[in-house]
């Protein structure tokens, strides 16, 4: 074999290498899932103090603290349901306050296509439409996909403004395109 032919080779198989490593092609035909249940809001309890010896004066019962109040279960501060854009996705998305002054994103009956380098990101854009729109505006990103199927939950952070928010969607980082969203009006 030629030099010139060794080189060519040796150029064909850098850029085989990098078309898998940027394509993933595999991913079209692998698919996970995960199941997690919604997260409970975590009360902490009052601190027990130690009973006075019978006869001792007992002071005036001093007023609840917050953590002692009572809290608040989980609540929904929005819902909606997925729209495919550049892959069928599928489910319902809650936006949920826990009662314990932490939020999370869950999605609910989630299903996606698998791909490489796939977040999850709330947006100021209206969800459908054109999928390149996501990236020009604010959004809140919430990390990696954790599985393309079943029911997971995404921490908020605790300072993200949340209003003007309008949608979540499932963002390919790798090629800037939206798998598909959901509306949601924050």
């Amino acid at each position: 074999m030629s030099r010139t032919w060794k080189i060519v080779l040796g150029l064909g198989l850098v850029v085989v290498a990098a078309g898998l490593w940027a394509f993933q092609p595999w991913k079209a035909f692998t698919r996970s899932s995960v199941d997690e249940a919604l997260p409970v809001a975590v009360v902490s309890e009052a601190p027990q103090t130690a009973e006075a010896p019978a006869g001792t004066p007992q002071p005036a019962e001093a007023p609840a603290t917050p953590v002692e109040e009572a809290k608040t279960g989980p609540k929904d501060l929005a819902t909606g349901e997925f729209v495919s854009q550049e892959h069928d996705t599928s489910g319902k998305a809650r936006v949920v306050d826990l009662g314990d002054g932490n939020r999370v994103l869950r999605l609910e009956g989630f299903s996606t296509s698998d791909g490489p380098d796939v977040h999850v990101w709330l947006s100021d854009a209206t969800a459908g439409g054109e999928w390149g729109k996501y990236d020009d505006g604010a959004v809140v990103k919430l990390g990696k996909i954790k599985a393309t199927d079943g029911n997971q939950n995404y921490a908020i952070p605790a300072g993200a403004q949340l209003t003007g928010l309008r949608s979540v969607v499932i963002w390919c980082d790798r090629f800037n395109v939206a798998f598909g969203s959901a509306p949601l009006a924050l």
